[in-house]
């Protein structure tokens, strides 16, 4: 008796099928292979180390900016600090290259304070109703008189500078004289001059042993720009040269600024 084998019969094998198992191989979720297979397939992802260096990134980029920002603040300010102490060691501001005169500036700014006399204090209250007049008169002009400009007045010219001082270290207080050549730019009959905290003992002004003195008027101070003013009875000519003389004293002062005094100890001895 022959013995058969029996044998499961399966389906047929078909396209179809084989192109399902090969979808479902290749991650397609069992679609045919097209464009809705890549679609639905999966996608690549950013990984924890792309953030972590991207965050990295952004946070350099940060400090640096700050970093700029703060060492852009330290060097204003150093350059604010610097100006301020130049200003304070050179004393107040001085003719430059346009020509204006500096006069009694050369002199120490922090000499000391004027020494009064008791006639120039009854002629003080009188000169202080001139010298609002005066300002008055310029302020109907709508213009600031050239004492209350921050800039010296460029109507005059210095030419030459002759100083003498003589320091008396009794008392410390000091003398000077400064002889000042002047060429007139403008016609005017105001001198401005920077000075501050000197005494002022006596003001001339000549054009030539020939021609003689122009006779001053009065002087003053401006404590507000730090300048001593001359106002003379008439008005300087153009194209000639004048000679500004000034006669002052003034205390030496225990400060670091203009013409100060210090000591030093040697072997126990101050000197």
């Amino acid at each position: 008796m022959a013995l058969e084998e029996k044998r499961e019969k399966r389906p047929p094998v078909t396209p179809m099928m084989i192109e399902e198992e090969a979808a479902l191989r290749n991650g397609s979720r069992g679609l045919p292979p097209g464009p809705w297979a890549e679609a639905a397939g999966p996608r690549p992802r950013t990984t924890e180390r792309h953030i972590a260096v991207h965050k990295r990134l952004v946070l350099g980029f940060a400090v640096s900016i700050l970093a700029l920002l703060a060492v852009t603040m330290i060097a204003v300010l150093l350059s604010v600090r610097f100006e301020e102490c130049g200003a304070a060691a050179d004393g107040p501001p001085r003719a430059g290259g346009n020509g204006s005169l500096s006069g009694v500036a050369r002199q120490p700014p922090g000499a000391g304070q004027p020494l009064g006399r008791p006639e120039e204090e009854a002629r003080g209250g009188e000169a202080a109703e001139e010298e609002e007049e005066e300002e008055e008169e310029w302020q109907r002009r709508r213009e600031l008189p050239p004492w209350a400009r921050p800039r010296l007045p460029r109507h005059l010219r210095p030419l030459h500078y002759n100083l003498m001082l003589s320091a008396f270290m009794e008392n410390f207080t000091f003398s000077g004289e400064v002889n000042v050549q002047l060429e007139v730019r403008n016609a005017s009959r105001y001198i401005v001059l920077h000075a501050h905290r000197l005494h002022i003992e006596a003001v001339r002004v000549a054009e030539d042993k020939l021609a003689g003195g122009v006779r001053v008027a009065r002087t003053f101070f401006y404590p507000q720009t730090q300048v001593f003013v001359v106002v003379l009875n008439r008005s300087l000519e153009v194209q000639r040269s004048y000679n500004l003389k000034i006669i002052y004293n003034a205390l030496i002062e225990n400060e670091l600024l203009g013409f100060f005094r210090s000591s030093y100890v040697l072997h126990g001895e101050r000197r």
